[in-house]
């Protein structure tokens, strides 16, 4: 098996974060709500209004919601790993108008091929690897023509904290991103056409290192590498990070770096997929969920 094609990250650390994040996810995620509403705009490329629409990754569906409203006729599918995120979807939508909701893997999409219009996927897939299998994936389940809309954090994202773990001589205890050439390589060995992608650096702001450590852990953007390092912190390691780490008037800033992308699966682009999980049609989705 080559190498590469192992995973970074131990999945089941990924769920348990972004479950335990249910709750508090929706009031810290300022940045997600930030480039989330710029996500939305791709959404005017699309050549006629989708019938059917996934959004992965999509925590408590609030992006869910603003697609709803937007296309109230059409079939709105919050997926996420993490069954506590999908608890609330539910509050973004009324019940004559219901979005659907699946917990599941972004690497094993349980949707039948070519039957999803639009996948809009907002600060999700740098936690899934490899990359290229998961888009590869969302190509399948795309109709012909169908539209690709994401989100991913780049390297440079906490580029200060990094740095800061490099000062005092420790392995920055952050996930690794990959690069917008890496992801532009992706979609096209993926098989997708019309790419289009963007970074863009975001700064953020907060009252303290302790504040900034707050929020990773309120949105679920913790360390969920296998080898990452267990344990608590210790008093005296958090006091030499805090000293490394630079301020300004006792505030600190932290580099957050976004990459968008934008893909169409062409028309002529339908070869078949070898899949072994059982898949369903959209429609076939229930709405009750325990």
């Amino acid at each position: 098996m080559n190498p590469s094609n192992l995973s970074p990250f131990q999945q089941a650390h990924v769920k348990q974060h972004f479950a335990r994040a249910a709750k508090s996810y929706e009031a810290a995620a300022a940045l997600q709500k930030e480039v989330e509403s710029r996500l939305l705009e791709h959404a005017e490329y699309l050549q006629q209004p989708p019938k059917c629409v996934l959004d992965l990754g999509s925590g408590p569906g609030r992006a869910s919601g603003l697609m709803k409203k937007r296309w109230p006729k059409a079939q709105i599918i919050a997926m996420d790993l993490a069954l506590p995120m999908l608890q609330l979807v539910a509050k973004q939508s009324r019940f004559w108008r219901p979005i659907k909701r699946v917990c599941g893997n972004a690497m094993k999409l349980p949707f039948k091929d070519n039957s999803i219009d639009f996948v809009y996927s907002n600060l999700c897939l740098q936690w899934v690897h490899p990359l290229p299998d998961a888009l590869k994936e969302i190509r399948r389940v795309l109709r012909p023509d169908g539209m690709l809309s994401f989100s991913t954090f780049g390297p440079d994202t906490l580029l200060e904290l990094r740095e800061a773990y490099l000062a005092i001589g420790e392995s920055p205890s952050i996930s690794p991103f990959a690069a917008i050439q890496q992801i532009g390589d992706g979609l096209q060995a993926s098989g997708f056409s019309k790419n289009v992608l963007d970074r863009e650096n975001y700064s953020m702001s907060y009252a303290n290192l302790r504040a900034l450590m707050k929020e990773l852990h309120a949105i679920g953007a913790t360390d969920a590498r296998i080898d990452r390092k267990r344990g608590l912190m210790g008093k005296q390691r958090w006091q030499n990070l805090q000293n490394a780490y630079p301020s300004n008037n006792g505030r600190v800033h932290s580099t957050w770096e976004v990459i968008s992308a934008m893909a169409f699966k062409r028309a002529d682009n339908t070869a078949p997929y070898d899949d072994t999980v059982a898949s369903i049609s959209p429609d076939q989705i229930t709405r009750r969920i325990r």
